[in-house]
């Protein structure tokens, strides 16, 4: 296996395993009812698209090793990065989620965002 290879199996796996935690965490939240309803369907649904999802990236980060897709998934991934802020800094006592679940996910972004850096900047 070369280096390159590598940073995408590592960037994949870790990919992978975000995708766990956002799914089971929005699973907990449709749960508890803190999930949206009506408009955009059933929360169930966005959980087995987000399920896909994942799983799609996965695949492809493994597959295709391809670092233009690694910095676009970075990117998409980074728009992550203002509301987890806003949740775990700057959230109003009206809120219903601890912002401590906010924080652990910021920095679960973060350390994502690190491996999909390496893989699509090859640092």
């Amino acid at each position: 296996m070369t280096e390159r290879d590598a940073k995408f199996r590592q960037a994949a796996w870790v990919y992978l395993h975000v995708g766990i935690l956002y799914e089971a965490a929005a699973y907990s939240m449709m749960r508890e009812g803190l999930l949206p309803t009506g408009g955009l369907g059933p929360p169930w649904i966005w959980l087995v698209a987000g399920a896909l999802v994942a799983l799609a990236i996965f695949g492809a980060l493994l597959r295709w090793k391809n670092r233009w897709f690694a910095r676009a998934i970075w990117a998409l991934h980074a728009l992550r990065l203002p509301t987890l802020i806003s949740g775990a800094f700057f959230r109003g006592s009206d809120g219903q989620i601890d912002p401590s679940f906010y924080l652990t996910a910021l920095v679960v972004v973060v350390i994502n965002l690190g491996f999909l850096a390496r893989a699509g900047w090859d640092l």
